[in-house]
């Protein structure tokens, strides 16, 4: 189907819990006002806790009929991701939608705690980490979704297995469009790994939108988050999105492309899984990778 519009349609998000990381400013900000006034209760995610509150304060009168909670996390941090996954997973019996947005661009190499560099930390290792420790709450619901949010900066990404944490080089362009395919990489190998169970994966370009991180990091004019915010919402609330799988979005929220040969590489996506699962200390266990369900 195809809407020949950039804005997605209405629909009933009621009963639908949504997460969305990274979501007190931008792209996340404007999708979790879409879906809440669908009706979803959304989780507002921010570095503190105090930022997370001081949007839900800001975003209440806005919202109509849905709801808002709040959970802070640094994703610079293995242990505050854990820390948020654990908040989670104790305050809800299920979650329908997890959007992985939270995103950074740094101009200089900074190592965090854990030792590795922000860029793909944050972008990348932190996601795939929270992203396995709620997916057994995903799986208790009906149609559950895992949305990444990557950026068509992969496409200009030199992969380089020996260098993603720029232990020979860094290159603020290069490390973060790595980050971004190392997001599709993990989307592909988690809706193959998961395949056969209720939960949909797929990952997206949102466009060039107008945000802090566009700001910060590139000297472009970009367009409104209304347009930014399109595709997850998509992806999030449309009854026929419970059927995609595996696939990237860009441009046309409804229409899936093709990402680089990178990211298609399916040998490129289990290094990129296994390196993660060895960087991160997580170890997937085999129960999530079922069987193809018999017809």
């Amino acid at each position: 189907m195809s809407y020949h519009n950039q804005i997605p349609p209405t629909h009933d998000m009621r009963n639908k819990i949504v997460l969305i990381t990274g979501s007190t400013d931008g792209i996340g900000q404007q999708t979790a006002i879409e879906l809440a006034r669908m009706g979803a209760k959304v989780i507002i995610h921010g570095r503190t806790e105090t930022k997370a509150l001081e949007t839900v304060a800001q975003l209440s009168q806005r919202i109509g009929k849905g709801e808002l909670d709040w959970v802070g996390g640094e994703f610079t941090s293995f242990s505050e991701v854990k820390k948020m996954a654990e908040e989670i997973n104790n305050r809800y019996d299920k979650l329908d939608v997890l959007i992985n947005n939270a995103g950074v661009y740094k101009r200089e190499k900074i190592i965090t705690t854990d030792g590795f560099e922000t860029t793909f930390q944050v972008n990348h290792l932190s996601h795939f980490l929270l992203t396995n420790l709620l997916l057994d709450i995903l799986q208790k619901a009906e149609h559950p979704k895992v949305i990444v949010v990557s950026s068509v900066a992969h496409m200009r990404a030199k992969l380089d297995f020996k260098n993603l944490n720029a232990e020979k080089s860094f290159d603020a362009y290069g490390q973060y469009a790595v980050s971004k395919l190392a997001n599709i990489l993990f989307a592909k190998k988690l809706s193959y790994n998961l395949n056969g169970t209720a939960v949909k994966v797929n990952s997206l370009h949102p466009g060039v939108i107008k945000t802090k991180l566009l700001s910060q990091g590139f000297e472009l004019s970009g367009s409104k988050v209304q347009f930014g915010a399109s595709i997850p919402t998509f992806l999030a609330a449309d009854p026929h999105a419970s059927e995609i799988n595996g696939q990237y979005f860009s441009k046309h929220f409804d229409l899936p492309v093709l990402p680089s040969e990178d990211a298609m590489n399916e040998k490129y996506q289990k290094k990129m899984w296994d390196m993660s699962e060895k960087l991160t200390g997580y170890k997937a266990p085999k129960k999530t990778r079922k069987k193809k369900a018999e017809a």
